[in-house]
């Protein structure tokens, strides 16, 4: 019974002492250079002052419908409105360019399936080969359908 007690109180009282050392941080270089980083002291080691740890904290979001600070910048509409317009003027290019690369895929894919080229005689190179033209035009159909969504987004 005695032995338990001890068990219960060194279970209790152990993560304590624990949660409260903190160990000495030594660094060693050897003759090649080498830079060791350790808690055992060593002969030629330094021992490292690494001084109180910090914590570093997020600043609490702002309560939504909240306004900015008076000394944030402010973008005048006028500004705001030709930003607006050139954001959406260049992902209207970016579209445009993803469209067309799109066909082109789709292109390659159809022209790909039907050739079976010279050294595709084990048919599973030919279908390695036309998958990733597929996933190339996977890919496009993807990126044309992110490119709708953000333009969507603006109006």
């Amino acid at each position: 019974m005695a032995r338990i007690k001890h068990i219960y109180w060194a279970g209790l009282l152990l993560p304590m002492a624990i949660g409260v050392a903190q160990a000495d941080i030594y660094k060693y270089v050897d003759d090649s250079g080498r830079v060791t980083y350790t808690n055992i002291p060593r002969k030629g080691a330094k021992k490292l002052d690494l001084g109180p740890t910090t914590v570093n904290t997020v600043p609490a979001a702002r309560p939504k419908g909240a306004s900015a600070p008076s000394d944030f910048p402010r973008v005048n509409g006028e500004d705001q409105k030709k930003r607006d317009d050139l954001r959406k003027k260049l992902l209207q290019d970016e579209l445009a360019t993803e469209q067309q690369r799109l066909t082109d895929a789709r292109k390659n894919l159809e022209d790909g399936k039907a050739v079976r080229l010279g050294n595709e005689r084990n048919y599973q190179k030919y279908l390695d080969r036309i998958q990733g033209l597929q996933d190339e035009v996977t890919l496009h159909e993807k990126n044309v359908q992110a490119l709708q969504k953000e333009l969507g987004g603006l109006n």
